[in-house]
C-alpha cells in the first residue's frame, strides 16, 4: 500500500499520508495545522475569488487557521466559529449534530447567541479546509439557518471526492479518496 499522496496545492507541493478509513476505502490526511506557509497561501489564493459577504464561518478546529489568515488578508475585524463543545462563556446557545467522515462518530456543533445576533439577516461565507460529504458543511448552514442569516458561498482549500463534483463549492484543488491499496479511485 501507498504511505503518501503528493500534491500541490496554492503552489507548494505536499505528501499527505494515506490513511484508512474502511477495508476498502482510504483517504489523504490534509491538516494545515503547523504549516503556516500553506495557510497564507491557500488562504490568498481563496481570498482571491470570495463572493461578497459580511461574515465568515467554519466549525472548530481544522479551518480555524485557515479563517483567520483569510480574514487576515482581506482586513476583516470578525469571523464566527461554530464550536465542538458548548463553553462556559456561550451565552443563549443552539446547535445542530453531524456525522463526519474524519471523525468516525456524531458531533455536535455550537453557535454563541452573541455571534449567531451578528448573523441575522447577512451574508455568510463558510470556509473549511477539506469539503468531502458535506456533512459538516450542512451542519454550518443549519447554524446559519437557525441564526437568520443566508449562506452566501462555500470556500475550502480541498474538495474530496464527489464535493469536487458540485458547482456551488469553490476550491483550490481536487482530492481523490482512494482504495485499499492507496490508488487513487475515479
Amino acid at each position: 500500500m501507498k504511505d503518501f499522496y503528493e500534491m500541490q496545492i496554492a503552489g507548494l507541493t505536499r505528501r499527505l499520508p494515506i490513511c484508512k478509513l474502511t477495508q476498502d476505502l482510504c483517504i489523504a490526511g490534509f491538516v494545515i495545522f503547523g504549516d503556516p506557509e500553506l495557510t497564507v497561501a491557500a488562504a490568498g489564493e481563496l481570498v482571491k475569488q470570495m463572493p461578497e459577504h459580511d461574515y465568515m464561518i467554519t466549525a472548530e478546529a481544522k479551518g480555524i487557521p485557515l479563517i483567520h489568515e483569510m480574514a487576515r488578508q482581506a482586513g476583516e475585524k470578525k469571523y464566527i466559529l461554530a464550536r465542538k463543545a458548548e463553553k462556559v462563556y456561550m451565552r443563549d446557545v443552539f446547535h445542530v449534530t453531524v456525522n463526519s467522515i474524519t471523525t468516525r462518530f456524531q458531533q455536535t456543533l455550537y453557535l454563541d447567541g452573541a455571534d449567531a445576533a451578528l448573523m441575522k439577516g447577512k451574508k455568510i461565507l463558510v470556509v473549511d479546509d477539506v469539503i468531502s460529504t458535506g456533512e459538516s458543511l450542512r451542519a454550518i448552514e443549519a447554524l446559519v439557518e437557525a441564526a437568520g442569516g443566508t449562506v452566501c458561498g462555500r470556500m475550502t482549500i480541498l474538495a474530496e471526492g464527489d464535493a469536487a463534483d458540485r458547482d456551488d463549492i469553490i476550491y483550490l484543488e481536487k482530492l481523490p479518496m482512494f482504495d485499499s491499496e492507496g490508488e487513487p479511485l475515479g
